[in-house]
């Protein structure tokens, strides 16, 4: 049996959980409401103050969706009660990140500006010109929004110069020597 899948999953004080007979998961919590449908080949149960997946055999695609369910079970409940961030880091001469209103607007070396609008789920902030740090309650949006940012100049080997995240190292490459 998975080791993830049979751990139950704490359910904090201020946070609903419902499940629906289509096995729709709603979770409630002080920083907002996330819903997922689950297969439903996995059982989902609410005891007390802990959720239990289970699921119907060992079939391995039963076995694989065991441990997933129970994951994104427990990023929902984290979620609403804590929230999910990732750091970016920008590095390079003039590169920086300023913050207009609801917008992300970063200069890395274009001709022209990278915009990016924060969403109702999505929040962005720029404490310093070369840092960004994306907040949410879905970890999978805040990740994709993050890598979405990444994407635009990722970091390059030779100088390192780029957008990355602040606990991703970047091994730098030597440059041509000039010998011949």
């Amino acid at each position: 049996m998975s080791r993830i899948g049979r751990t139950p999953i704490a359910i904090p004080a201020g946070v609903e959980v419902e499940v629906s007979e289509a096995n729709a998961v709603t979770v409630k919590g002080p920083k907002g409401t996330l819903v997922q449908a689950f297969s439903p080949e996995i059982g989902i149960a609410v005891n007390g103050a802990f959720i239990n997946v289970t699921r119907k055999s060992d079939v391995p695609r039963h076995r694989s969706l065991h441990g997933l369910t129970r994951s994104l079970l427990s990023n929902m409940v984290i979620g609403v009660t804590e929230g999910f961030n990732k750091e970016l880091e920008i590095s390079g001469v003039g590169f920086r990140a300023v913050k207009e209103g609801k917008k992300l607007v970063i200069n890395i070396g274009f001709s022209h500006q990278v915009i990016f609008e924060e969403t109702d789920s999505i929040s962005i902030e720029v404490p310093t010109p070369n840092k960004i740090i994306v907040r949410g309650i879905d970890k999978q949006e805040v990740g994709q929004f993050a890598a979405d940012i990444r994407k635009k100049r990722p970091p390059e080997p030779y100088k390192g110069k780029g957008i990355k995240y602040s606990y991703e190292v970047v091994r730098r490459k030597e440059g041509k020597t000039g010998v011949k």
